[in-house]
Order: C-alpha cells, then sequence, then structure tokens
C-alpha cells in the first residue's frame, strides 16, 4: 500500500522543484510549514519515503519502512491547529534497536529475531505524541559494540559520500541517512560513540544527553546490566536548531508520565538562546590517541573563531586519561568477562567486521594474561587491554564502581579549577576506510570518556579534510608508534573533502549549554 501510494504520488502529487523545496527545508522552517498548513504530512513524508529509497539504494541504511506512517501522516491531517505538537508532521527515522510495534529489534543478531515488539519504546510513544511520523528504522553493526555498520542479517551500510568508507556506528543507518538527505531527524543510542561518530562521519549534528535525560525503556541492548559506562538515547539531526527542537520536543510531560526515573526536567529554551560570552576550555588532543591533523586543525579553527566571537578559551587536559580508559572503562564494560556479549553470539555468525573484537573476548582469561605479558615489551598499551579482560566478583565490582565515582569527582574538580562552563576537543574523523574500525576500537577514547563521565556531549561539523590535511597525515606518528596509531592513519587517509567534526560537552543534566556551544561553533 504505500509503495503504491508512492507511485501515486510520482505521478500526480508535488512537482519535482516542490519536493527539493520540502527537502531542503531546515526543521525549523518544515515544521513551520506544517503547522501553518502550508504543507500536508502525507506531501512532506511521501517526499522523504522516495528520498530514502534513493538514499538506501546506494548506502542500504534503511532495514524497515513503516507502512503504516502513511495512514499516521494522512490522520494527522485532521488534527486541529490547538491541537498540534511541537513535531506535528516530521518524518522522523529510528536506529533499529528501539522497538516499534510489530518491527524487530535484533541489534543485528540472529538472536533478536526471535520475538516482534509488542509495543513502541517511550521515546518513539512521545514522539507520535507530539505529531511526529516514524517511518523507517535504520541499520546497526551487529551487538551495536562497533563503529563499523554491518552485521549479517541486514549486511553492510556505507557512507553516503564514499561507498568504501564506513558512515560510523553504531548509529550508522542514522547517519548515512540522514547524511544522504533521507530523513531529517533519527533517534540513535550512544554508549562510546554511536551517535557522535556517525555525525562526525557523516557531516551531521548529533547529541548523546546526560545519560537518563531521555529514556532508554524499550531500547534493546547486547550488554544489559553494564553500569559503568552509561548510554543513552539522542537525536541525530542536519542542524543544531534541529537537535534543541527534537529534545524540547521530547522533554515534556508526557515522557515524564511514560517513564518516571526521567526527572522531569523540561527543555530550558532561554539557557540555548543565551547570547552571552562563555568560558569554554579546549584541548587538541588527550595524550592517549594523537588526533590526526584534520581532526587537530578542527579544533584550534573552532577555537579561533569562538574568541573572535568574544568566548574566552581556557587550556584544559583531561586527568589521568590512560588510567580511565585501561582501569576504568575497559574494565566495566566487560566486567562479566563478555559473558553477556558472547551469550549473545551462541549459534550466530560473527560479522567479518566484528572479527578481531569477538576474537579477543574469546580468549580464555589464563591466555589473555599469558598474552599480555608476552607483548608488554613490545606493545605495552596492548598488552595492557589484555590484562583488562576477564570476569570479576562482587568486591571487585564494588570497587570499580567505586573508583569510577571518585574518577568523576576528579574530573568535576579540575573542571572547576580551570574555571570553565563549556568544553572544545576533537571528534573522531574523517570517515574510516570499511573494515579498519573493527581493529581500532581504541579510537572511541575521543568519545567514550564523555559516557563514563556522564556528561552531555555533542558534535558539530568543522569543515572537511583538505590537501594540506593529507600531506601532514603521511608524518602522523602519534604517541606511542604502536599498531593502534600505525593503523590509525592508513584507515583515514585519502579522505579529502570529507566531513569534519568538533565535539562540545558540558556538566552533567547541562544538555542546553552544550547545545549552545555547538550552535555557537555552527
Amino acid at each position: 500500500t504505500m509503495f503504491f501510494s508512492l507511485q501515486c504520488f510520482l505521478l500526480q502529487g508535488a512537482s519535482i522543484g516542490a519536493k527539493e523545496e520540502i527537502l531542503g527545508l531546515s526543521l525549523q522552517e518544515l515544521t513551520q510549514r506544517l503547522q501553518d498548513n502550508q504543507l500536508l504530512p502525507s506531501d512532506v513524508l511521501q517526499t522523504y519515503l522516495l528520498k530514502a529509497l534513493e538514499v538506501d539504494e546506494k548506502t542500504n541504511s534503511v532495514v524497515q519502512f513503516l507502512p503504516e506512517s502513511l495512514t499516521q501522516a494522512q490522520a494527522l491531517e485532521k488534527v486541529n491547529a490547538s491541537n498540534r505538537g511541537l513535531l506535528h508532521g516530521v518524518p522522523v527515522s529510528i536506529k533499529e534497536n528501539f522497538d516499534i510495534q510489530g518491527c524487530y529489534s535484533t541489534c543485528g543478531l540472529i538472536c533478536g529475531v526471535e520475538n516482534l515488539a509488542a509495543e513502541d519504546c517511550v521515546i518513539a510513544k512521545v514522539l507520535r505524541h507530539q505529531g511526529a511520523v516514524i517511518f523507517a528504522k535504520t541499520n546497526v553493526p551487529q551487538s551495536l559494540l562497533s563503529f563499523e555498520c554491518s552485521n549479517p542479517i541486514f549486511g553492510q551500510t556505507s557512507h553516503p559520500m564514499d561507498a568504501t568508507r564506513s558512515p560510523g556506528g553504531s548509529s550508522g543507518g542514522e547517519g548515512a541517512l540522514i547524511g544522504g538527505g533521507g530523513s531529517i531527524l533519527g533517534i540513535g543510542s550512544d554508549i562510546g560513540g554511536s551517535i557522535r561518530i556517525p555525525a562526525s562521519f557523516c557531516g551531521i549534528c548529533g547529541l548523546k544527553p546526560t545519560g537518563g535525560r531521555l529514556s532508554n525503556k524499550g531500547g534493546q541492548s547486547s550488554i544489559s546490566g553494564q553500569k559503568g559506562v552509561i548510554p543513552s538515547a539522542g537525536p541525530i539531526a542536519r542542524d543544531v536548531d534541529g537537535l534543541a527542537l527534537c529534545m524540547e520536543a521530547l522533554l515534556c510531560p508526557k515522557l515524564f508520565a511514560l517513564d518516571p526515573t526521567v526527572p522531569p526536567l523540561p527543555f530550558d529554551r532561554k539557557i540555548y538562546e543565551n547570547k552571552s560570552p562563555m568560558v569554554v576550555g579546549y584541548y587538541e588532543g588527550d595524550g592517549f590517541i594523537q588526533p590526526n591533523p584534520s581532526m587537530r586543525r578542527s579544533v584550534r579553527e573552532a577555537r579561533a573563531l569562538l574568541e573572535n566571537n568574544g568566548h574566552k578559551l581556557v587550556p584544559f587536559e583531561p586527568p589521568r586519561l590512560e588510567y580511565c580508559l585501561t582501569e576504568l572503562v575497559m574494565k566495566a564494560l566487560f566486567a562479566d568477562g563478555a559473558e553477556t556479549l558472547l551469550g549473545k553470539f551462541a549459534g550466530d555468525v560473527v560479522d567479518p567486521n566484528l572479527h578481531y573484537q569477538i576474537s579477543m573476548y574469546r580468549i580464555p582469561k589464563l591466555l589473555s594474561w599469558l598474552l599480555s605479558v608476552l607483548t608488554k615489551p613490545f606493545t605495552p598499551r596492548q598488552s595492557k587491554a589484555l590484562r583488562m579482560q576477564g570476569g570479576r566478583n562482587v568486591a571487585a565490582l564494588w570497587k570499580l564502581h567505586a573508583a569510577i565515582e571518585a574518577y568523576r569527582t576528579e574530573f568535576i574538580s579540575a573542571w572547576r579549577v580551570a574555571g570553565i562552563e563549556v568544553l572544545l576537543c576533537p571528534a573522531l574523523g574523517p570517515a574510516l576506510k570499511i573494515g579498519h574500525g573493527g581493529k581500532l576500537s581504541a579510537l572511541t577514547v575521543f568519545h567514550i570518556l564523555y559516557n563514563l563521565l556522564n556528561f552531555p556531549a555533542g558534535v558539530v561539523p568543522m569543515g572537511t579534510v583538505t590537501v594540506q590535511d593529507e600531506q601532514e597525515l603521511s608524518d602522523y606518528r602519534g604517541h606511542y608508534g604502536d599498531i593502534w596509531e600505525k593503523a590509525f592513519p592508513k584507515a583515514v587517509a585519502g579522505g579529502v573533502g570529507l566531513p569534519l567534526s568538533v565535539q562540545c560537552v558540558a556538566l552533567p543534566w547541562q544538555e542546553e549549554q552544550c547545545l549552545r556551544l555547538m550552535r555557537e561553533v555552527e
């Protein structure tokens, strides 16, 4: 029925010019025209469906189109203006792991195809309450724990600008679809950059809110029960105003009623639109993985722009980052010795992009310890990573949780001493070549820090890779010159013209401040 309606739309609907005009509108412009009856929800939806089909054919970003979306769009045309939500008639895509009634939420795993979702996830219910039309579910990497985007069920998703590159992950289908123009607003999830990396790779904007600011109910995970590195649902859009509008729409009484564990904190537009100068901390590198030349240049240029606009920029150094990553993040993610994750792969085929990671997790604890000892003289950081694997008893887990809390306190103290309000730092980019991400999970360092800290963090586009960046990449050696830093430049080489981004960070529950900095950069 949906595709028959699309054929009719092509034959008798809007002109090509009108469709291009719809696709060219910002989210704010689109919502205003829908509210004013200048555009009909069904026309907007069909325009985006046609574009999404085009983008999907190129990138394999969509795993399912929702046929009921056309009926829902038509029903919205009968809603009185006074009863319309903030997202009235807006087509929205959503990551595959979020439950939509009657659809699978597999996380790219065979075990996930056993049951259909009995009801929508909370975020989907709130989106519909605000008048949004959810029209597509988008692809993910197998298990979600990768910034590649492929799985044995739905296949490989590619970058909208370069089919040899990854769109990032784990919200890679969202990145490819929105970056290619096939959706104007999407919902992703983030446990180590899974919103921010695809947004950075695809030249769009993404926000990882504080964990718990939005509801995760009905969002599936391959490591449910892990509490040290905080996951978060969040929006992906073409511009920062689109992110802000989505947050404003979601943070409403309906959300707070559906999930009472979410603090009833409405979006504060006054903070977001505040024009007064800010004190902005910044760093170009964190001392663990050296950013490539284009990433460092993006931070420098954003810093200069902010200074020229009257903001005060202050150097900031994240405290004890190697300790944070090796002793806290890696131990927390797989405190069960990866038992929960590996259980999901029982009877499943391991995606080629995940072979390296899963093989590492399957190494027996004693052998892992022995390999750590043998490799220490040659690759000390990889040796330490091997030593972090293996399950922990309850007492050790409690000590780990206490250490994480102590580190959060230490980081906030450093933030206060520096006297900063927000923070500017690198975002991973440009898009990696397909097949490299699975062996370079250490690159999540640029983003996963803020999941452990549970700080809101977002990415905003900051130009593209230049010829000079590419020339300087040939001289990249990194801090340690180990296998991670030798592989990094090879993974991003040849990226002239591809998008770059910077990352903006704020203290917990201050999403409005984070978005405010992002808009200043934009």
